[in-house]
């Protein structure tokens, strides 16, 4: 069923390239794949056993003389963002529905994109994780430059850089990693050949993991590339521009679980399996590196917040809140205790549910208007009473109203960072810093309310006097992800029950 799940869009992808000649029929060819994944996503999130364990496991040799498979599986951890990325795919389809240039192409591009989204958060095997990661570059690559605006291939280059970037590094310790395992004896005397396997290393580090090169440095090789993609501050410079120049679809995927794929990785291969994830960090190295990487959490959290500030197109602003936010997620990681990693897992779909949202109302408004800037913007209320309601509800979910999953996944995030036990001279500067960065929620309800107050609420301007509202695709669509956000907010439950029970037990210190 994963792999139904995991290749449908690059199925309906081929069906495009091969068969499909007319611009309608590829966006039917693609809403109709995109939902039969969705479908049977939501079918294995419904059927999945929320005592916790890896599910829905599928597991065939792929190149036997390196001991790779093709491995996937999923738990409380990546289920929700199997589900989070098809409904987004799904939805996307919608949000481009008014793409009429190279569609097919465009269509294509979007569906192999998912595909490769899903192989991350499905992968575990270590080499089909790193397979499945490099993929989505080449779509995202093709989406931003040919269907993007302003500085497109400046901004689509740059995001290759970076990535390619840190998945130099991520190899490089992937292969640390798996020539570590290589000749060692477990405790009942067999002798463990190299292994990708994400589950084997986990459950069995602790005991015979030799290290080629030291234990640290393996860390920081894979740490690094999902540093980049969260993004933490400074290697946050590819969002903005990325943001700003892609298509409003692009941005939905890219916002709600591109940026997901950074977090996820942090928590499945360095802090989130037994005692430490696949690289058994010594407690009392945790507990150094933990004060860094909060103090790094701390500081995006409050320059992503002051930055958005600043920002005078909406695009922007939404990108630059979305560092914000993705702090936060750093922050509750590595607090390294079960309820702050719950709500950092938790953090990831609230932001991808309403970042997506928000990115999709920003193409609304300018696909209306053609304007981006808010300065020139104003009174769009009385033109676009709906697309102003739903604006609103997506800023306010953002900056953490009760009832909706934005209010939860802060609520856990900060009450498992701050609410630690253990040893006062581990904690003491890591619940200061949890505390400095409640101020970014502060700022973030500033820089909300001042944006829909001036975009939407000040006096009226001639040149918007004839402009539209939502028409009926739009609203299916936007009102969907309200939905979700919605029903996740009074009832988290149908998440953190899933997800909890993956760190059930876990005190590194």
């Amino acid at each position: 069923m994963l792999s139904l799940v995991l290749f449908l869009p690059a199925l309906g992808a081929i069906l495009i390239a091969i068969f499909v000649k007319q611009a309608q029929v590829a966006r039917i060819t693609a809403a109709l794949f995109t939902l039969a994944s969705f479908v049977i996503s939501l079918a294995l999130f419904i059927a999945f056993d929320r005592g916790g364990g890896l599910q829905f496991e599928e597991q065939i040799n792929w190149i036997s003389s390196i001991g790779a498979q093709y491995y996937l599986g999923v738990d409380g951890l990546s289920m929700p963002l199997v589900l989070l990325t098809t409904f987004l795919g799904f939805l996307a389809v919608f949000v481009s529905w008014k793409i009429n240039i190279r569609v097919k192409e465009y269509y294509i591009w979007l569906l192999l994109l998912e595909t490769g989204i899903l192989g991350v958060f499905c992968s575990l095997d270590l080499l089909l994780f790193f397979l499945f990661w490099e993929v989505e570059l080449i779509p995202m690559y093709m989406l931003i430059s040919i269907w993007g605006g302003g500085r497109r291939i400046y901004s689509a280059t740059k995001f290759v850089v970076y990535t390619l970037f840190g998945s130099a590094f991520m190899l490089a310790g992937i292969l640390a990693l798996y020539f570590s395992t290589g000749d060692s004896v477990n405790s009942a005397g067999d002798v463990i050949p190299h292994t990708f396997d994400m589950v084997v290393i986990a459950s069995s580090n602790a005991g015979w993991l030799i290290p080629v090169i030291p234990i640290a440095s393996i860390f920081f090789l894979i740490f690094i590339a999902f540093a980049i993609k969260l993004p933490i501050v400074p290697l946050h410079t590819w969002l903005p521009d990325a943001h700003t120049d892609a298509p409003t679809a692009v941005s939905v995927m890219l916002a709600g679980v591109l940026l997901k794929m950074g977090g996820y990785g942090m928590v499945r291969l360095v802090a989130g399996f037994g005692d430490g994830g696949l690289v058994p960090i010594p407690a009392d190295e945790w507990a150094y590196y933990s004060r860094i990487l909060v103090g790094f959490a701390v500081v995006s959290v409050l320059y992503g917040a002051a930055a958005t500030m600043r920002q005078t197109d909406l695009k922007r602003l939404i990108a630059y809140s979305s560092v914000s936010h993705m702090g936060f997620v750093l922050m509750g990681i590595f607090a390294l205790n079960q309820v702050s990693i719950t709500g950092a897992s938790l953090q990831m779909v609230s932001h991808g549910l309403i970042s997506g949202l928000l990115f999709a109302m920003v193409g609304l408004v300018y696909d209306k208007t053609h304007q981006r800037q808010i300065p020139l913007l104003g009174g769009l209320h009385r033109q676009m009473p709906v697309i102003t309601v739903v604006f609103s509800i997506a800023g306010l979910a953002a900056l953490g109203l009760p009832t909706t999953i934005g209010f939860i996944a802060e609520y856990i995030t900060f009450v498992g960072s701050y609410g630690l036990e253990g040893t006062a001279e581990v904690f003491t500067g890591i619940k200061t810093m949890v505390a400095i960065s409640a101020l970014g929620i502060v700022i973030g309800a500033g820089y909300i309310l001042w944006m829909l107050e001036r975009v939407f609420y000040r006096e009226p301007k001639p040149e918007y006097e004839s402009v539209g509202d939502a028409d009926l695709m739009e609203k299916c669509y936007i009102f969907a992800m309200v939905g979700a956000i919605m029903l996740f907010g009074i009832r988290p439950s149908l998440l953190t029950d899933m997800i909890g029970p993956v760190f059930d037990g876990l005190k590194l210190f």
